[in-house]
């Protein structure tokens, strides 16, 4: 036995999420989040590929990765061996590349986001034109005060 189309049961709860998912906020919070993943990867380019080469330049190349301690398993010289031997690790130095990266990105986010406020500087609003009523008045107010001023001898 078939049912068609047109005898479905929809629960009301599908029309209350259909109707809450078009509204416009909601819309606006997905393509925020979209444009969001799109400017992490311009900044995690901007720290890996440009900013963190200077640093580990002018840092003599330090590398925190194999700064770890063994807990349990063979004791090996670099993080990646004693992984692959199945040690178990505190990787005090992986946290510490990512504590700095996390500063390096929060810098580069801050630079990058003065200069783009700068870009987008809203221009001073005009003084709106007065409306017909003032026009009309003013022109009244310099009637008057023409009228009420003496003769020229």
């Amino acid at each position: 036995m078939s049912m068609s189309p047109s005898k479905l049961h929809v629960p009301g709860w599908v029309a209350e999420f259909k109707a809450f998912i078009m509204r416009g906020n909601v819309i606006d919070l997905a393509v925020g989040i979209i444009i969001g993943v799109a400017f992490t990867a311009i900044v995690n380019s901007l720290v890996k590929d440009i900013l963190t080469p200077f640093i580990g330049l002018l840092t003599g190349g330090i590398d925190f990765t194999n700064i770890f301690w063994t807990l349990k398993g063979p004791v090996e010289p670099t993080l990646t061996e004693a992984q692959k031997a199945g040690a178990v690790t505190v990787n005090l130095g992986v946290f510490l590349n990512a504590l700095i990266q996390f500063v390096i990105v929060s810098f580069a986010i801050f630079w990058l986001v003065k200069i783009i406020s700068k870009l987008h500087r809203k221009a001073e609003a005009a003084p709106p034109a007065p409306s017909s009523t003032d026009v009309l008045l003013t022109e009244i107010r310099d009637l008057l005060a023409r009228d009420r001023q003496p003769p020229a001898v």
